[in-house]
């Protein structure tokens, strides 16, 4: 055998070893039925979304539709307001901050006037319920969510039959598919109907179907204009069905299998012309035309296309044998690696099933939604929870799941003009903290808590990093003009302040933070001042890769120069806002100045040492327990900070049982693996499925950190398939905390820089170099940060970097390269 062969074999016994081990017990179970909506388990394919309880007795189907929100097409941008936005920033550059205060809370009112919303609910369709008589007592049972395949599954036994239900939302089909089981014939009795919180609804059957229809509620001074239909038919094995006014009942059947479909009206953000009947109706004829057996394995083989891409083995305890609520309630106390694979999992799969391509983007509670008001109204909030949905998307190798999100941000661009120009007098495009199905823009929550103009400038960073991870020129291409528009808007609106003269954003604030009581208006926050410098040189290296718009990039090249930087204020902290007005005993959810540190990558542990260690004492002042979402990127931040065991602390915070209360900020995990706020909010899931990622691999910094911020419980360890920039797939096997076996595939090819601790040796058939100056592959290549500004009262005591090398060897696109220690 020669040694290619002996190559390929061994890159594919590597792969086999990484992938079979990893994914063992991909499953959620449980020992007893949901007892209420927090321990039911989420299904979708992106569009259509259950929850399911699991009751022997009544099963419901809690259901939900992307595209069912209350309102109608219409933006919320406020005229006549431009006049009180330069009266507000007048007075914040005189110091009046709180009559700038006041002057904010008159113009944009807490509650929206009568002209105008606040933004609309995603709102739920209702619920499916499945009723067999004389199952209220019952032994024997099981239920659960196979993430591996999409899967739930409840069995039991009654009367000495073994019954067994199957679930699952098609991602080939586009339909709700149930089957029902029994070991003994003649055994399946049940009746099916449906209901909903809609005040306009109706349920109804027609040629043994059932259909359920409404329209969406009515809310802040809109009527909902959403229609929806759904339609289910039961398909059975012998026994009987007939049909009731409301109802379908299925009587003494060998075998059921029921589908389901739902469609509304809406086309686009702009459009409800489209016709929901025939639009489930097709869905569900063609979908009927296949067997159970076929849909289900064109349903797993589409799901895994996206899931089995990536492996993480960190290891396994007896506590994995145990029932997922239990070994949340035990997690702190008890050694249970495999949950934390699980949950990294659980989030890659939330975020398939939320977000697939052509799809509307996961919102705050991703698709799963039972109330027509829920918290928050379930929207899209910019000012952090949309963005950390996307986190996981390009470095777990989901890239496709981004598609969403972008095609949004397309919309925005669009209806974003208005809130740009009317609002601001400027060019370009903007939003604020908020939007819904309709793709508004102006202000929601009033001016204490909306009046932040930079949820454009967040959102599109997701399309430049999509372009870091992808190289992706057509992309790029596409959505240039969407990064041109954004940055546009802050040419126009960056005002000189008048101490340093600085260019600023004002009015703005750093979300949901006050300096003074009451008071949170303000001009050149920090998060401000990094999110533009970001926007700035996004358009500037997408404007020299594409050869376009040289006099437009020059201007924004003088702009960028004249950003504030950033400043370390007098107890040794990142400062927030543009004067030292942080407390050491804010304990405050958001730390927005820290988007820094993570998701950008302007502060480094090598590169700006200051800057790290300043934003180190800010996160220990703000402390660890928050709400669910802010540890999920508090493990993010640690992971940056290169500290594992703190990192993992954090998991451990969050991987701790939920509050019963629906409020508060106390963070946690409910029985069915979702984040808690509380109430439910899908992003922590999101944000502690990145941070994990964090912990194994880095590429932000110029280099591939192989296992930089490794926690001391995850001693051995494999992964597979994790994304880094420049088209870099990474596999690798770990003992006792360091490398032991690696392989990089590269997508585009070019030079490929690793940074790994400098008490290994890796060899290969290639030959690793030293590196020496910076990282020649573009994609690598990190943007100059001012020095900062340091307050003489501060202390800095130094940053403690791990002792690490960085190595080079050039790639061929498409070839895979493996390492081992020696």
């Amino acid at each position: 055998m020669n040694k290619i062969k002996i190559t390929v074999i061994f890159m594919w016994v590597l792969i086999g070893v990484f992938q079979v081990s990893a994914q063992q017990k991909l499953k959620l179970h449980y020992d007893k039925p949901a007892a209420n909506w927090n321990e039911a388990l989420p299904l979708g394919n992106g569009r259509l979304g259950a929850m399911v309880f699991g009751n022997p007795q009544k099963e419901e189907l809690q259901l939900n539709e992307e595209t069912v929100w209350a309102g109608e097409p219409g933006n919320n941008v406020p005229k006549n307001v431009f006049s009180d936005i330069e009266e507000i920033r007048k007075l914040i550059f005189e110091g009046k901050n709180k009559q700038a205060q006041d002057l904010a809370n008159k113009t944009f009112p807490r509650q929206a006037p009568k002209d105008l919303n606040y933004g609309m609910p995603y709102q739920t369709v209702g619920s499916l319920w499945i009723e067999f008589p004389g199952h209220e007592t019952y032994s024997d049972y099981y239920r659960d969510l196979d993430i591996e395949k999409a899967v739930s599954s409840v069995s039991y036994k009654v009367n000495g039959v073994i019954y067994k239900r199957e679930i699952l939302t098609s991602f080939s089909d586009d339909i709700i598919l149930v089957k029902l089981t029994a070991d003994r014939k003649k055994s399946i009795s049940f009746t099916l109907s449906a209901s909903s919180p809609q005040v306009l609804n109706s349920s109804r059957t027609q040629d043994n179907k059932l259909f359920f229809e409404g329209t969406t509620g009515s809310t802040d001074n809109k009527i909902g204009k959403v229609k929806y239909v759904g339609e289910a038919i039961c398909t059975q094995k012998g026994g009987k069905l007939t049909a009731t006014a409301d109802k379908l009942s299925v009587s003494d059947a060998d075998e059921v299998i029921i589908r389901i479909a739902i469609a509304t009206n809406f086309k686009n953000y702009q459009d409800l012309s489209a016709n929901p009947t025939e639009k489930a109706a097709e869905v569900l004829a063609k979908a009927s035309k296949k067997s159970y057996a076929e849909s289900f394995k064109n349903h797993v083989t589409a799901y895994q296309k996206y899931f089995n891409r990536v492996s993480l083995f960190l290891g396994d305890s007896p506590q994995s044998n145990k029932t997922t609520d239990v070994r949340i309630k035990e997690f702190a106390s008890a050694y249970d690696p495999q949950l934390v694979g699980l949950y990294f999992q659980f989030g890659r799969y939330l975020l398939i099933s939320s977000s697939q391509p052509g799809n509307q983007p996961a919102n705050l509670q991703g698709i799963w939604n039972h109330k027509l008001n829920p918290a928050w109204d379930s929207k899209y909030t910019v000012n952090i929870n949309t963005e950390m949905n996307y986190w996981p998307a390009e470095i777990t190798n989901l890239s496709e799941m981004h598609q969403p999100l972008f095609s949004m941000l397309k919309d925005l661009a669009v209806t974003g003009k208005e809130s740009a120009s009317e609002m601001y007098h400027a060019k370009g495009w903007n939003m604020h903290h908020n939007t819904d199905l309709w793709r508004m823009t102006g202000v929601v929550d009033g001016g204490f808590y909306g009046l932040w103009p930079m949820g454009g400038a967040w959102l599109t960073q997701h399309l430049w990093q999509h372009y870091l991870y992808t190289g992706d020129r057509e992309f790029l291409k596409e959505y240039y003009p969407v990064l041109k528009g954004a940055a546009q808007f802050y040419l126009d609106v960056l005002q000189e302040e008048p101490e340093n003269k600085w260019l600023v954003v004002a009015p703005s604030m750093s979300p949901e933070n006050t300096y003074e009581k009451s008071v949170a208006v303000s001009a050149g926050t920090t998060m401000d001042n990094q999110l533009v410098f970001d926007t700035f040189n996004n358009i500037l290296n997408a404007s020299k890769i594409l050869e376009k718009d040289k006099t437009f990039a020059d201007s924004v090249a003088v702009a960028l120069k004249r950003l504030p930087p950033m400043q370390i204020g007098q107890y040794s902290q990142l400062q927030e806002w543009l004067h030292d007005w942080d407390k050491p005993d804010d304990h405050h959810r958001h730390i927005s100045h820290l988007y820094g540190l993570f998701p950008s990558g302007q502060i480094s542990p090598f590169r700006t040492p200051q800057l790290i260690e300043a934003a180190k004492n800010t996160l220990i002042y703000r402390g660890d327990v928050s709400t669910g979402w802010s540890m999920g990127w508090k493990v993010n931040w640690w992971a940056r900070l290169l500290d594992g065991n703190r990192a993992f602390k954090l998991i451990k915070d969050q991987l701790s049982p939920a509050p019963t209360e629906s409020k508060g900020e106390s963070g946690g995990t409910y029985p069915n693996l979702f984040d808690a706020h509380p109430p439910f909010q899908i992003d922590g899931n999101f944000g502690c499925t990145a941070g994990i990622t964090e912990m194994l691999l880095q590429s932000y910094d110029g280099s591939i950190y192989l296992l930089p911020a490794l926690p001391d419980d995850f001693k051995n360890g494999k992964v597979s398939g994790l994304k880094a920039r420049g088209g870099f797939e990474i596999n690798m096997e770990w003992e006792n905390g360091k490398v032991k076996q690696l392989m990089v595939k590269s997508a585009l090819g070019g030079n490929c820089r690793l940074r790994i601790s400098s008490d290994i040796k890796l060899t290969g058939k290639i030959q690793l170099k030293e590196a020496v100056g910076e990282n020649t592959n573009f994609f690598y290549q990190t943007e100059l940060i001012k020095e900062p500004l340091i307050n003489e009262k501060a202390v800095l005591k130094g940053f403690k970097t791990p002792d690490t090398k960085l190595y080079d060897f050039n790639t061929t696109a498409g070839k895979t390269y493996i390492f081992k220690v020696e």
